[in-house]
């Protein structure tokens, strides 16, 4: 785009402010792409600008992508939503719930019933990311199962590993943000015989022409690799490498011997690769007329499964984040359109999105026919965040909202 777009201009005045190092934009309307930018850096260090086909980890960006594929195995009847997760994992045939999420490993009740497919999509399972909790659960989590989004357990250790923890809730009871799409994402390995990676690749990124998607990007486009970005204890805008401390950690290449994916939040992607996978969002599960899913399988996907009371008690962080919308399979869904909130996703009704770790965002308004996406690098510890430290690029992705609205 030239020095005119608005949205170029305004990402321009946070790169300046050093609240990000530098984001790229795309909106899609009317059949087209009718924006895209790329502004700042890519590296800060090398004096590396920015552009369209740079290549972001879109951390739980990677969620939505997980959950069709799950759902694609639905469609063609290889698993039902009901099936009892230790099907495929026996591991956890015999849960326990603690008591407390807070308290003791050992003060845990066996589960009322097993985990299913639809617990997983849904984040009603009871597994969760030990670092939203105080108490016992983090540090065994930790542990357990390394990081986030790199980690060095192997598939079948990992999932022997989550089975051994307790549950913080009972099976179905509620939304808990956590391991459960990296589960599924290991369970559709175990069905499809072949590794998360190349299951995604032969099913969406093949199909979609997702050419610059995966879990690795290849050594010909690392010097297409937005450099992570993050902030030190005054504010002041740093290279972060390996992500956030904890387990959150990132590595800055990884091994080639490292067989851990993360169905969560592991996957690099490009404006225009992530815009062919939101499409599938406004084309009943079709995009040109390659079809990944049935129409009414879409819907569904769509579809708020969460109780009012699961609505209502759900949270992330302390937050709540249901208050205007819903939760399908593996994303949030727009309830109320006037009161929703931007960094969720906001549109009209049945407006789908789910942001990721590092401020990437997008959503994808079927009553528009609209997608729009952002990508960024911005680390944030949950430290800096409670004092307002990186807090800039939500500001960035609510004005980014606005003025594509308005196009």
């Amino acid at each position: 785009m030239t020095a005119s777009d608005p949205i170029a201009a305004m990402l321009g005045r946070y790169v300046d402010a050093d609240e990000i190092a530098g984001a790229a934009t795309l909106v899609w309307k009317g059949g087209k792409v009718v924006q895209t930018c790329a502004t700042g850096w890519r590296d800060r260090e090398s004096l590396d600008l920015l552009g369209r086909d740079a290549i972001f980890r879109i951390a739980s960006m990677t969620k939505p992508v997980t959950s069709v594929a799950a759902l694609m195995l639905v469609d063609e009847g290889r698993i039902a939503l009901t099936d009892p997760v230790s099907r495929w994992a026996p591991e956890f045939a015999d849960m326990r719930v603690l008591r407390s999420p807070t308290g003791p490993l050992d003060e845990a009740d066996p589960a009322v019933r097993e985990i299913t497919f639809d617990d997983l999509l849904t984040h009603r399972s009871g597994l969760t990311y030990g670092s939203f909790h105080a108490g016992p659960i983090q540090p065994a989590y930790d542990a357990a199962l390394g990081g986030d989004i790199d980690s060095h357990v192997a598939p079948d250790d990992w999932i022997t590993a989550l089975a051994g923890l307790p549950l913080i809730d009972q099976p179905g009871a509620g939304f808990h943000y956590g391991n459960s799409t990296d589960l599924l994402g290991f369970l559709i390995a175990r069905i499809e015989g072949e590794p998360l990676g190349a299951v995604l690749q032969r099913r969406i990124f093949g199909p979609l022409g997702m050419t610059d998607t995966g879990f690795v990007v290849p050594p010909a486009n690392t010097h297409r690799k937005a450099q992570l970005y993050g902030f030190d204890a005054a504010g002041g805008m740093i290279p972060r490498p390996t992500g956030a401390s904890g387990a959150g950690a990132v590595l800055p290449e990884r091994p080639t011997d490292m067989t851990y994916v993360s169905g969560s939040g592991g996957l690099w992607s490009t404006l225009d690769d992530y815009l062919a996978f939101a499409r599938l969002f406004l084309g009943d599960g079709a995009v040109d007329g390659v079809r990944l899913l049935r129409p009414e399988t879409l819907k569904a996907m769509m579809t708020n499964q969460l109780t009012e009371d699961q609505r209502a008690r759900g949270e992330t962080l302390g937050m709540p984040i249901f208050t205007a919308h819903g939760f399908g399979y593996g994303l949030a869904v727009v309830m109320d359109p006037d009161t929703a909130a931007v960094t969720r996703c906001k549109g009209g009704l049945g407006t789908v999105g789910w942001p990721g770790a590092y401020g990437g965002w997008w959503q994808a308004d079927p009553t528009t026919g609209t997608v729009m996406i952002f990508l960024v690098h911005n680390v944030m510890e949950l430290e800096q965040m409670a004092m307002g430290i990186g807090l800039g690029v939500y500001g960035a992705i609510t004005e980014f909202h606005g003025l594509a609205t308005a196009l």
